[in-house]
């Protein structure tokens, strides 16, 4: 019997709920638009309820075959006693019991996780970093987090906020970055920062980074600059990452990793260039595979570990 999940990826913009299944495919799938929910937390709450209800109701198989639901949240989430902290972009959730809330309404036993956490359970059992025991899982979007594996088990850290590695200091001082710090790695390669920092470049105010990728195809020395610069600012931050943790992989994804032709090789070359001998000898940097899935597919890692 196919036992299914029900997962959530709750995000600024959107909300997706699918249906996955035990190889980890989404068979079933329904998206919310975040924005029109954000005045009260209890109407996103609601909103993603009657989702979820939503696709129970179209399933054609037992309600006995659902197992659980598995949700991924953009904040720090207390995993232990299922309870939201807080979500720095959608104002109202702070100290939400989401969890019970869940399972109260639903009927249906809920674990609650980091989205990027959730992203890199995904990647790790179903995606680049299959049969993997030590592993970072990076996103590089409009915000730069990640994920830890080590030795075959997600790291939370004591009050479940591990890695943070978008706030990681360059340098002393930099730029000011909106956790409170500065020169934060963020700060240099969030998409956003990209995207103006391309624009001031081209002196082109509607330029994309996609468009800024296809330049570099055509061997546009600045825009071959521009991400050769990009990567080695990637490389030196992770360069710490892999002389402290000596991972055997660093899985990349978010929407700059787009550009993955343009910055993987560099990125591997400075870390190597910079890194103690025996850890950088060791890593290897892959693509994440899972696409926009990959929180749904981790969800599905989550609600199968309880353990883990």
């Amino acid at each position: 019997m196919n036992k299914i999940i029900i997962g959530v990826d709750v995000g600024g913009t959107n909300t997706k709920c699918g249906l996955v299944d035990t190889r980890g495919r989404v068979v079933d799938r329904a998206r919310i638009d975040t924005r029109q929910y954000l005045s009260k937390q209890s109407l996103l709450f609601s909103a993603i309820v009657d989702t979820v209800l939503g696709l129970i109701q179209k399933y054609r198989g037992e309600r006995s075959d659902i197992l659980g639901v598995g949700m991924g949240l953009p904040g720090l989430i207390d995993t232990e006693k299922g309870i939201v902290r807080i979500l720095p972009n959608i104002p109202g959730w702070r100290n939400v019991p989401l969890q019970r809330m869940m399972e109260d309404r639903l009927g249906l036993p809920t674990r609650i996780e980091n989205d990027v956490n959730l992203i890199t359970l995904g990647e790790w059992k179903y995606g680049a970093g299959i049969g993997c025991r030590n592993l970072v899982c990076m996103t590089l979007g409009t915000g730069v987090g990640s994920g830890l594996i080590l030795d075959n088990r997600l790291y939370r850290g004591e009050g479940f906020a591990a890695g943070e590695i978008g706030h990681m200091p360059l340098k002393r001082h930099g730029l000011k970055c909106n956790c409170g710090g500065s020169a934060c790695f963020e700060r240099y390669v969030g998409n956003t920062v990209l995207v103006k920092k391309a624009r001031r470049l081209f002196r082109d105010k509607t330029i994309t980074l996609e468009q800024v990728s296809l330049l570099a195809a055509r061997e546009d020395p600045r825009a071959v600059a521009f991400w050769h610069e990009t990567a080695v600012t990637v490389g030196d931050a992770l360069t710490g990452v892999v002389n402290l943790l000596n991972p055997r992989l660093i899985i990349i994804g978010g929407g700059v990793a787009n550009a993955h032709r343009f910055l993987f090789k560099t990125i591997t070359d400075t870390i190597r260039a910079r890194a103690m001998t025996v850890q950088g000898a060791m890593f290897v940097i892959k693509r994440a595979n899972l696409g926009d899935d990959a929180g749904l597919i981790g969800a599905r890692v989550l609600v199968d570990n309880p353990d883990l």
